[in-house]
């Protein structure tokens, strides 16, 4: 690559840490920033700096947020009885959109990998047991995450982590997306659609 002025360089680098952004594609962002009108700039350059200043981790269920505690964590309207773990705040995100659940929500901060160096420590289990023994109104945990080889491992793993709080455990339903044919879908989710089938 050629050499660029520092501030380019360095904007490059920068982006180039982003998931899923090589050099090309982050020189090609700084070259659309630099096409930009200086206000715009400012305006993108505060929105970084408020990231990093105004938001925190919710001590109770580790999301995102703007106060002491997120918005689900001191809402009274929440179902306290049931608490959904998830593998990222992401998820919290695409899990209220459904507007099919209104309880408490616990982030593990990631998934069983230890290739990538995800081992039990790197995980918020303990934090999750912590919060199980403070809470006994807590009846059901759901353990709402991805149908991967890693999702499963994690699933297994906190199913015997967490049988001595006698709660129940429970996960997400799995089976056929809406839209797919049968000719391809996978054996597992296949499977998981026939023992799940319900009554018409």
């Amino acid at each position: 690559m050629r050499k660029f002025p520092e501030p380019i360089s360095n904007l490059v680098a920068a982006f180039s840490r982003l998931p899923g952004v090589g050099p090309k594609t982050a020189l090609r962002y700084v070259f659309y920033l630099l096409k930009q009108p200086k206000a715009d700039l400012q305006i993108f350059s505060q929105a970084l700096l408020n990231l990093g200043e105004r938001i925190n981790v919710c001590p109770s269920c580790f999301t995102y947020t703007e106060g002491q505690l997120c918005d689900i964590c001191q809402s009274s309207k929440r179902e306290q009885n049931i608490l959904c773990v998830v593998e990222e705040p992401r998820d919290i995100s695409t899990i209220e959109t459904t507007e099919s659940y209104n309880g408490l929500y616990h982030v593990l901060g990631g998934i069983l990998n230890p290739i990538e160096g995800m081992t039990p420590d790197a995980l918020r289990v303990r934090e999750l047991k912590e919060r199980l023994e403070r809470c006994p109104e807590i009846a059901e945990v759901i353990l709402a995450l991805p149908p991967t080889i890693h999702g499963e491992t994690t699933i297994m793993f906190l199913q015997k982590e967490l049988a001595f709080f006698n709660r129940v455990i429970s996960r997400l339903a799995r089976g056929l997306p809406v839209g797919a044919t049968l000719e391809f879908a996978d054996e597992i989710s296949l499977g998981d659609a026939l023992k799940g089938r319900k009554k018409l």
